[in-house]
């Protein structure tokens, strides 16, 4: 997995442990195809960890199997050595006669279907009560804390609050958590974050496209989809609940019968209404349709369905997505783009071509798009101008430990004292599993036979340790990269931070001069360098030419805009990651300025922990000292502090701190 992915879900995680220690409820936000299960369950292995008499009921309030998902998944990740403090145990009803329905008690994750909580249901009949008295008594029963996770917390799950006296804390979980009963974010993993990261894909938008418009476009990709990705994709097809139904299958079929070489495939909750065309019609029954068509080989082309898999159904190879029903819920439609934004070949991302990456980054979505609190404004190059022939960065990545001419493995090893006894080979495996992939593919590069795996994984601690050493000396793994520009076209979120900008490098798409930036801070800097922007290069806005004194002018500055942009800095924290900078700027003295905007005040919202900030500005300016060397171009990491200014600059090496006003009268006036 990519290196941004892993970081994002860590930090995520990082700042639900840090919020367990104050809080009683908390509600974790992210987009559908982040990982949210996979999150949940580190989550839970971290706390189980520290505190083994913690004991988790998981709340799985879905119409699409949701419950049965997660206890796989669950079972899946302590199989494979992930998180093997989790003991899952699906709760069910699945008993016969008058037998009395019973829930075990050696287990530390229960995962609760929402059929069972249901008035009336037996589990609610005093067994459900039963369970939560004998598992948190002191004096009769086990004597654990319990912990309540809701999954898909949007949903009201009335009958279970009434059992909420029994939990000590409580975590709401959900890609659309319902803010009308009060469900704000604690932490957060924006849309455009998990984008930037290759965890969810962008998304095309279409809203008056037809069926027939969708089915071409899926033929358009088919072959590359295959042969460039190794998977299938699939149209889904959303139809109304109610109604509307038959006729819309009607007219949904008159189309499928004019592309007969496609497999399509009925599913809705009636399993009497389902239908394919396919041959599984025949051999399998219909409620092993789903999990069937999730493979990423399958052949069925297209799906249609209801509600039913609006939650709880993970189909990777899903790519599109077509609206026929009419939608009045905000949730119900990001729950449903949610199923074809999820990133097929995350694992090996960075393995793939460039051309397959940007295909396996793009869902295409026929439907409403959902109308959110903070509005996605576009924005371009000025016209008559090509930024990237005058605006030029160079950027700087970290050399794999595998390509340091100074260090051999084999030398490596050959050096240490051989080991007599070994540790199991499952044992090694899940210890590799959770190495940085820069460490496994040194090994994996080493380890050409039986022996030599055996060999070198006996000192895996020892090569982390080299590798860490290195990285950490950026005099030794940093180097030149690639010299790019900002991308033709981005975006930005909406959030309120706005600041007029008429004579910079971007034009927002619908004409407007009203920008918005990220915090508090970024606002705050880009005024500063609005203000002082006269002085920096300048070009003409008609010809495309550098000029001094011409009424129409546009300066060489602007904001460094994401998820697109290939202007980053890789750094080293424990695994490597990628350092985007806020903003760019060139002087008329063609030197390049880059910004890395930062701030330590309490209210300044950032999604990893104090401490881990403070760390991660350390490294940024290990980082920025040498990139400065190698480059020739000046670094800085301006932090605010209250009201006031902190402004690191790194030049040719060397670091030195300024105040606002000496940063202004350098930029001006430089004396160095």
């Amino acid at each position: 997995m990519l290196t941004e992915a892993k970081h994002l879900q860590q930090n995520a995680i990082t700042r639900l442990i840090e919020l367990t220690k104050s809080k009683k409820d908390i509600v974790f936000r992210a987009p559908t195809g982040s990982g949210k299960t996979y999150m949940m369950a580190d989550f839970m292995n971290h706390l189980l960890s520290a505190n083994p008499s913690l004991v988790f009921v998981v709340s799985a309030r879905s119409k699409g199997g949701l419950d049965k998902q997660n206890y796989d998944k669950f079972c899946e990740y302590v199989a494979k050595g992930y998180f093997t403090q989790l003991k899952p145990y699906l709760i069910s009803s699945q008993i016969s006669g008058e037998e009395r329905l019973f829930i075990p008690t050696d287990y530390n994750v229960y995962i609760l279907p929402s059929d069972l909580t249901k008035s009336g249901g037996r589990l609610m009949q005093g067994t459900l009560s039963n369970f939560l008295i004998n598992m948190t008594s002191e004096l009769y029963g086990e004597n654990k804390t319990l912990y309540l996770i809701k999954d898909e917390c949007h949903i009201a799950t009335s009958n279970l609050d009434l059992s909420l006296d029994f939990f000590t804390k409580t975590f709401y979980f959900s890609a659309t958590p319902k803010l009308s009963r009060g469900q704000y974010p604690d932490v957060c993993i924006k849309d455009e974050d998990a984008e930037n990261a290759k965890l969810i894909k962008s998304v095309e938008w279409d809203k008056d496209g037809s069926l027939e418009t969708a089915i071409a476009k899926y033929k358009e990709i088919k072959d590359d989809y295959i042969n460039k990705l190794g998977i299938t994709p699939c149209l889904i097809i959303q139809i109304s609940n109610k109604n509307k139904e038959d006729q819309e299958l009607e007219e949904i079929r008159k189309v499928l019968n004019l592309n007969q070489d496609l497999k399509w495939m009925l599913i809705v909750n009636d399993p009497k209404k389902c239908d394919t065309n396919d041959q599984v019609k025949t051999k399998l029954p219909v409620e092993k349709w789903k999990e069937f068509v999730k493979n990423n080989d399958d052949i069925v082309n297209v799906i249609i369905f209801k509600m039913v898999i609006s939650e709880g159904w993970d189909i990777p190879r899903a790519c599109m997505l077509y609206q026929i029903r009419e939608t009045q819920s905000e949730q119900l439609d990001e729950q449903v783009i949610g199923r074809v934004r999820r990133n097929p070949r995350l694992l090996d991302f960075e393995k793939l071509s460039a051309d397959a990456q940007q295909l396996a980054q793009t869902a295409w979505v026929w439907g409403n798009k959902p109308e959110k609190g903070n509005k996605i404004y576009g924005v371009k190059w000025k016209e008559g101008i090509d930024i990237a022939s005058h605006l030029k960065v160079i950027t700087t990545h970290l050399k794999p430990l595998i390509k340091n001419t100074d260090f051999d493995l084999a030398t490596f090893i050959a050096g240490k004292q051989p080991k007599i006894t070994h540790k199991s080979i499952f044992d090694i495996g899940r210890k590799l599993q959770s190495a940085d992939n820069q460490v496994k593919n040194l090994i994996y590069n080493y380890a050409t036979d039986y022996t030599k795996w055996w060999q070198v994984t006996d000192f895996l601690a020892d090569i982390e340790k080299e590798s860490n050493k290195f990285y950490n000396d950026y005099a030794q793994s940093m180097q030149v990269g690639e010299t790019v520009s900002f991308p033709v076209f981005s975006h930005y979120t909406d959030n309120k931070n706005y600041v007029n900008i008429g004579n910079w490098l971007w034009k927002r798409r619908d004409g407007q001069d009203k920008f918005s930036f990220d915090s508090e801070a970024e606002r705050e800097w880009a005024s500063i360098l609005k203000d002082i922007s006269a002085d920096s290069k300048q070009l003409n806005l008609q010809q495309g030419e550098l000029f001094d004194n011409m009424s129409q002018k546009v300066c060489l500055w602007g904001k460094n805009y994401l998820p697109n942009s290939p202007i980053k800095f890789e750094y080293y924290m424990g695994t490597t990651l990628n350092s985007y900078p806020d903003f760019i700027m060139k002087d008329k003295f063609d030197r390049i300025h880059i910004f890395e905007v930062k701030s330590i005040n309490k209210s300044n919202t950032v999604l990893m922990d104090e401490q881990q900030y403070k760390e991660k500005i350390i490294e940024l300016k290990k980082c920025y000292k040498q990139a400065s060397k190698i480059t020739n171009q000046i670094f800085y990491l301006p932090i605010i502090e209250k009201d006031t200014w902190k402004i690191t600059r790194f030049m040719n090496g060397e670091e030195e701190t300024l105040t606002k006003d000496k940063f202004c009268e350098d930029i001006v006036n430089p004396s160095i």
